[in-house]
């Protein structure tokens, strides 16, 4: 998954202003206890980070 489909994805779920915040504020244990800014930061797929949203919000898998 490219960066830029990522942040579409999240926009799309959490909206415009709340999906930076999300991402910046937000620790997921499912990222070893890392926000998405820092695990994206360290490197870590972009398609395991979705993953990893999608679980913290409970999507449901069509949202996924």
């Amino acid at each position: 998954m490219r960066l830029t489909d990522f942040w579409e994805r999240m926009r799309a779920e959490l909206g415009e202003g709340y999906a930076d915040s999300y991402a910046r504020d937000t620790v997921i244990a499912e990222l070893g206890g890392r926000t998405v800014e820092q695990a994206l930061a360290a490197g870590e797929e972009t398609k395991a980070v979705w993953r990893a949203v999608c679980g913290a919000l409970d999507l449901p898998p069509a949202r996924r």
